[in-house]
């Protein structure tokens, strides 16, 4: 065990989809790094409802119940990730909605919450995912990530891949390593950041804060 557990989450879930020329490339290079244990997160084995979270539906927010028990057990098994890796195409101009909803889903646990995320991204064309990236790294800092400037982006995704599975452009491969070595980083940094003080979530300070004053204004 390498003590930072990684998690990858493919952001595709469409019949072939091109994310699978990508997935062994990209989480055996994760493996091999020897910085994490990787665990797939393939959207594909969480057929999520649409998003329609409330603060009804979730229970006591200590220890939410969620509409749905895969909700509930996403929200678990995303909790467990010290590092995110989002391997996504981009879907006129952005990423996929099952993507935006699998993260939409991670509702009050805070899950995703001061823990780094990095992007890998694909298209048919020479565009290469990047404005999908753009997107993505906006929705993670929405959701408390802090997304890294490292990438890799790979156009012409069909005809990017030998056929042993390796990417036949050589800086696919460097700019991998790169990603890697810079995710390890920020996730070692930021977890014992978060063993060492965690502030609550800015959405609960807020709500306080307004309590407080209300409160004082009645008196």
């Amino acid at each position: 065990m390498t003590g930072l557990n990684l998690k990858i989450i493919i952001g595709s879930t469409r019949p072939g989809r091109a994310a699978d020329r990508l997935i062994p490339w990209v989480s055996g290079l994760a493996t091999a790094h020897g910085a994490f244990d990787v665990d797939v997160l393939d959207l594909r084995d969480w057929p999520l409802p649409f998003f329609a979270e409330t603060w009804e539906t979730i229970g006591d927010p200590r220890n939410p119940a969620y509409s749905t028990r895969i909700v509930k057990e996403w929200n678990q098994r995303v909790a467990q990730g010290d590092a995110y890796l989002f391997i996504t195409p981009e879907y006129n101009h952005s990423i996929p909605a099952v993507l935006k909803n699998a993260i939409d889903s991670v509702f009050v646990s805070f899950a995703f919450r001061n823990k780094p995320a990095a992007f890998v991204a694909y298209s048919g064309g020479t565009a290469a995912g990047v404005r999908a990236i753009e997107h993505l790294a906006h929705i993670c800092i929405e959701a408390e990530m802090v997304p890294l400037r490292s990438t890799v982006v790979v156009p012409a995704v069909g005809e990017a891949f030998d056929d042993s599975g390796q990417p036949v452009n050589p800086r696919a491969a460097a700019a991998a390593a790169i990603l890697l070595d810079d995710l390890q980083w920020w996730a070692t940094a930021l977890k014992t950041a978060r063993a060492e003080r965690v502030l609550p979530p800015a959405a609960f300070r807020s709500m306080a804060a307004h309590a407080s004053s209300a409160a004082a204004a009645s008196d």
